[in-house]
Formats: structure tokens, sequence, C-alpha cells
């Protein structure tokens, strides 16, 4: 197969994790005889410093053109910290979204069974979880109209949707749930907000299609709670734009570091692989930001286009790393000489020799012996 992707790895941490996932996919296509074109473009912070755009129309249109895009992260502490600011870096992935007609992101949630002692959470309560969430995420209030009054006194953000846009990520997620587990939950503010009345009316209407899916209901703030209590009750999740931002990072808890978890934003069209972590910049070029979410996004890749064995691939790689802790200190703090690249390394190898990867791997990759 070829493809060409768009590679934009944008700020803080992006471009170390990115380079981790790109290595993973030339692995990949070296053993499976695919073809995978990288084109880099500028988003984020870094775009406003060159262009004075956080998403150029060059790097749009290189989007457009291509297969898929694969992100890093963006972000950075100086917009943060400026409210005066005008134009601000997440408004690149904000409009990158709408303008790919990305609606739909989907964020797997595993407990690995390695890393069970790592997370805040109980072993027993978080044992066996694997969550799949589908968050709209080209409406709501996110894209609403947004207003200021002229003394800066008083502001407003309007949560907004509509039918179409609802039906389209929830006929998503019913067939996701009907490849998995056969139980989807929506999760919503139903009591309160009459644009979750709208989400909730819907998807019933929706779910008489799909007689082989249990559907349940959730208020977001009973679903928080539920996500700490029992995260095994979950299946698929579907939810709205914020909603599910502030659901699925929450989530993050369970496999014990963001660093971890994936994402895959798909519309029509188009579709991104991303990891759901932030630009992390006090971490950048220390080699410590944990690569694992993005070389996940692009396993997700790969399965998007049907290539699911290559896709397993990495994902036992990946499982692997975590068994042999080649990993980041986010998730093993005694161990502070695996790097970022280390861990890339090591998946690589796995790729080309997933039968024979050398068990001695660490010792031997840092330095620490000369025996092979």
């Amino acid at each position: 197969m070829k493809l060409n992707i768009a590679v934009l790895p944008g700020d803080g941490i992006g471009p170390e994790v990115t380079k981790q996932a790109i290595k993973a996919l030339t692995a990949i296509a070296s053993e499976y005889n695919h073809s995978f074109k990288f084109t880099i473009a500028d988003v984020g912070a870094i775009a406003i410093d060159k262009h004075g755009d956080a998403l150029p129309e060059k790097t749009l249109e290189l989007c457009k053109n291509s297969d898929a895009i694969l992100f890093g992260a963006i972000g950075d502490p100086k917009y943060d910290n400026n409210p005066d600011a005008k134009v601000r870096p997440e408004q690149g992935l904000l409009k990158l979204r709408k303008e790919m007609g990305l609606y739909a992101n989907i964020r797997p949630v595993k407990a690995y069974q390695t890393l069970l002692d790592k997370s805040p959470l109980k072993k027993h309560i978080i044992q066996g979880t694997d969550i799949s969430i589908y968050r709209e995420l080209t409406g709501g209030i996110y894209f609403g109209k947004k207003e200021l009054s002229e003394d800066g006194n008083y502001a407003s953000d309007l949560c907004a949707y509509s039918r179409d846009e609802i039906e389209r990520i929830a006929r998503l997620a019913f067939v996701a749930a009907q490849n998995r587990d056969h139980k989807l939950t929506l999760v919503d503010k139903a009591n309160v907000l009459e644009s979750s009345r709208l989400w909730r009316k819907v998807v019933k209407e929706i779910a008489v299609e799909y007689p082989d899916v249990k559907l349940d209901f959730l208020f977001v703030d009973n679903a928080a709670m539920q996500m700490i209590l029992n995260p095994k009750q979950f299946d698929v999740i579907l939810t709205e734009n914020m909603f599910g931002d502030i659901i699925s990072d929450e989530a993050s808890v369970i496999g014990g570091s963001i660093g971890l978890l994936a994402s895959a934003s798909v519309g029509d069209k188009y579709a991104m692989f991303e990891p759901i972590h932030g630009s992390y910049p006090q971490a950048t070029n220390k080699g410590i930001a944990n690569p694992i979410a993005s070389i996940l996004s692009a396993a997700m890749l790969l399965s998007h286009f049907g290539l699911h064995n290559e896709a397993e691939l990495i994902r036992l790689a990946v499982e692997k790393s975590l068994k042999l802790n080649i990993t980041t200190p986010d998730i093993n703090s005694a161990i502070d000489t695996v790097t970022t690249t280390n861990v890339g390394d090591f998946v690589e190898d796995f790729i080309f020799n997933p039968k024979d990867t050398n068990l001695n791997f660490k010792n031997i990759h840092l330095g620490q012996s000369t025996i092979i």
C-alpha cells in the first residue's frame, strides 16, 4: 500500500514523540513492502512564530492532499499565560478539525496488565478495563458563538448541536459497539441542558436500528464518578465535545499515564491520528517524554487503512516494551536511563524481529553491556 502522510509535529514534545511513531511506521513499511511518504509541516505555536498563523494555508493544503495526518501536540506557556493573545496554538487544531470535517474522535482506554500497579486506582478496580470513547469533535461549546462585552465583564459561549451532527457520530459508535461487547453508554447532561436532551432523543431513535446493542445513559457528573469507581462497566462511550474532552482525559489515570493514550479523529473523507496528551513543554528535548501514545496512534492509522496485522504488530511491540520495563520515567521512575528514543528503538527492533527481540535490549542499547 502507498500512503502519503502529512506529519504535523507541533510544539513541545510533539516532534520527539512523533519521530518515534514515524520510526515504527517506517519499519512496518519495510517489513510489509508498503510505501509511506512523510511530509512535515508547521502547526500550533511554532507556526505562529514562523508564519503568524496557527494553521498556515500551506499546512492545511498538505493535509487535504494527504491520505492521513500524523499529529504531535500543540501549546506553549507564553500563550497560555497571556489572556490577551489574539492568536493561540489551539486555534490551529480546532480549525484543522473543522476544515477537514474530523467530527469523530475515537480514544481507546486500556488497562495494561503489566502497569496495573502504576495507576493511582486500585488494581481490582481497573483490571480488565477496555473502553472506546467516541467524542463528537466539531460541534458544541468549543465551536459555538463566543461573545465578550465591550467592558470585558460579561462573556458567553454557545453550545449548539444539530440532529445531523449527532446522528453521524452516533452511528459510528453503535457500529463500534456491535464489534465489541454490544454496549453503548451516552454521556450527557439532559437534566439541565437542552442540547443534551436533543442528543438523548436522537440517540434513542437511532438505537432501534441496532437492537443487538444495549443502550444506557449517564449524566456526565455521574459518569466521571463511575469512571473512577467501576471503569469496567463501560464498553463504548458516546458523548459531545466538551464532555468527551474531560472524560477521556480523566480515563488516562486508568492506564497510569496520559502518555499511553492514542486517538483517531475521523470524518467522511479525512483522518488524523494523535496522542491525547499536550505539548508538555517542561520535558522538551529532555528525552523523558513517553512516545507510546504517538506510536499507538500510528497503529490506529494502520488499522484505519485495513492494515490490521501491521497495527497488531506495533501493539505487541508496545506491550513487550512495557513488560520489559523499557519505559520512560512517567511509568517507571526507578529507571531514569530509558529515553524517548530508546523506547522507539525497541519498538522498531521488535517489528523487525518479533520472535527474536533481544531480551537484553535494555542493557545493550543503553550502553551498559557490550555483549550481544
